[in-house]
C-alpha cells in the first residue's frame, strides 16, 4: 500500500455543517442547521439566467469576470458606502465568497506570518492560513454580547502580523461592528503594514435600522483591505456560488496572480444574469426588511419558551441559550435536539478553536414560513 505523505490539515475533518445536515437528514428533523434558504429565488432572475444560457453565451469568461456585472458592484458600492472601485482592476468576480477568502490568505500569507481572527469565526479562516503556513492569533468574543476587548487584541499583534480577519456582521453571533469599533481598528493598524481581510456576505441583512459599516466606507482601512461578498446570500442563490473581492489595483493584481490558477474564472451566464439583476436596487436594498420579517417571527414564536434569545442584529442567524433546559455540552443537546425534537442546529463551540462551550446553539431562519413554524412548534416542546 502507498505511503502517504503527512497531512497539510492532519486536524480538520467533515465540517460541522455537514455533520449536523447528515444527522438532520437521518433522522427527517428541521435542517435549521446550515445557513441556506429553502425558497425559491426570484424568478425574475431565474428568466435571465435562461435568456443568456440560451443567447449562447456558455464559454469562459475573463479572469475578472464580466464587466457589465462588475460595473453594477461598483456602482452599489458606491451608492451605499461612497467608497470608488474601478469596475476592471480593482474588482474580482469569484467562485463564492469562500474561495475569495481562499485566494486572499493564499495570496498574501507565507510561512510563519500572523493572522489575527476574531472567534467565534467562520471556519474555512483558520485552515486556510494554516495551509500557506502562517499563524493563527485568536481573539475570544464571548456570550451574550460578543464585544471586542481592543486592548486585548492590541496584545496579539506584533512585527510578524500581517492579516487581520473580519466578519461583519458575524456569523455566528450576528453582531456588527460599531463606529468605535471601526476607529480601535484605525489606531490598531496606523503605520503598520497589516492588511485587512473583511469578510462582508451579509452586509444586505442588517436589522432595526442599523448600519453596516463596510470596511470600505474608512479611506485608511480602504486602501489595505480585500473586500469580499457573496450573491448566495444576496439573492438566496447558495448554490451558484458566485462572489467577489474588491481591492485597490495593488492588492487586485496580487490576488488575480492566485485566482487565475486557482478557478479562473466564473460561470458566464450567471453573471451576466446578476449584473442584469443588479440593475434594481430593489432587489437588494429590501434585503434587510424581508429578513427581519423572518428573524422576528421566529423569536416571537420562542418567546415563551426556556431558551435565552441573544441579540441578533444581522445575518439570517439567531444565537440561543439553552442552559436552563440543560447543563450537556452544546454539541450533545444540538444533537439530541435534532434526534428528540426534530430541529438542527449548530453548536456555537465549533467556530471556536477551543471548543468554548457557553451552552449556545445557531439558529437559521432563512426559511419558508411554514418551515419556521413547524420548528418554533417542535422546539416549544423542549423543557427544562
Amino acid at each position: 500500500m502507498i505511503q502517504l505523505p503527512l497531512s497539510k490539515l492532519s486536524n480538520v475533518g467533515t465540517t460541522i455543517f455537514s455533520q449536523m445536515t447528515q444527522l438532520a437528514n437521518e433522522n427527517e428533523a428541521i435542517n435549521l442547521s446550515q445557513g441556506f434558504p429553502d425558497f425559491m429565488p426570484d424568478p425574475e432572475l431565474l428568466n435571465h439566467v435562461d435568456h443568456f444560457i440560451k443567447k449562447g453565451f456558455n464559454q469562459y469568461a475573463p479572469l475578472g469576470g464580466m464587466i457589465g456585472l462588475k460595473e453594477e458592484i461598483a456602482r452599489k458600492i458606491e451608492n451605499s458606502h461612497h467608497a470608488i472601485y474601478h469596475p476592471d482592476s480593482e474588482i474580482t468576480i469569484t467562485a463564492g465568497g469562500t474561495q475569495a477568502i481562499f485566494t486572499a490568505i493564499a495570496s498574501f500569507i507565507k510561512k510563519d506570518d500572523e493572522v489575527i481572527i476574531f472567534e467565534p469565526a467562520y471556519d474555512c479562516y483558520e485552515p486556510t492560513v494554516e495551509l500557506f503556513g502562517g499563524i493563527v492569533k485568536r481573539f475570544e468574543m464571548k456570550a451574550p454580547d460578543y464585544k471586542i476587548d481592543w486592548a486585548a487584541v492590541k496584545n496579539l499583534v506584533s512585527d510578524k502580523t500581517r492579516m487581520i480577519i473580519l466578519n461583519n456582521p458575524n456569523n455566528p453571533s450576528g453582531k456588527i461592528l460599531t463606529e468605535n469599533d471601526i476607529q480601535e481598528l484605525i489606531k490598531l493598524v496606523k503605520g503598520t503594514s497589516i492588511l485587512i481581510l473583511s469578510d462582508e456576505v451579509y452586509e444586505n441583512i442588517v436589522f432595526d435600522g442599523k448600519q453596516h459599516l463596510s470596511i470600505c466606507k474608512y479611506p485608511e482601512l480602504k486602501e489595505r483591505s480585500l473586500l469580499v461578498a457573496s450573491f448566495g446570500k444576496l439573492f438566496h442563490v447558495t448554490g451558484w456560488k458566485v462572489g467577489y473581492c474588491a481591492a485597490p489595483k495593488i492588492l487586485t493584481d496580487e490576488f488575480r496572480k492566485v485566482h487565475q490558477f486557482n478557478v479562473f474564472c466564473v460561470n458566464t451566464p450567471i453573471q451576466l444574469a446578476l449584473g442584469e439583476y443588479m440593475k434594481h436596487d430593489e432587489h437588494y436594498t429590501q434585503l434587510n426588511q424581508f429578513f427581519q420579517e423572518k428573524r422576528d417571527f421566529l423569536r416571537k414564536g420562542l418567546a415563551g419558551t426556556s431558551f435565552e434569545l441573544l441579540d441578533c442584529e444581522g445575518t439570517y442567524f439567531q444565537a440561543v441559550k439553552y442552559d436552563k433546559i440543560s447543563d450537556k455540552n452544546d454539541f450533545d443537546f444540538a444533537s439530541e435536539l435534532t434526534i428528540n425534537y426534530k430541529v438542527a442546529s449548530v453548536p456555537f463551540s465549533s467556530f471556536y478553536k477551543n471548543k468554548l462551550n457557553e451552552n449556545v446553539i445557531r439558529l437559521c431562519f432563512a426559511k419558508k414560513q411554514e418551515t419556521l413554524e413547524r420548528a418554533i412548534e417542535n422546539l416549544s416542546r423542549v423543557s427544562s
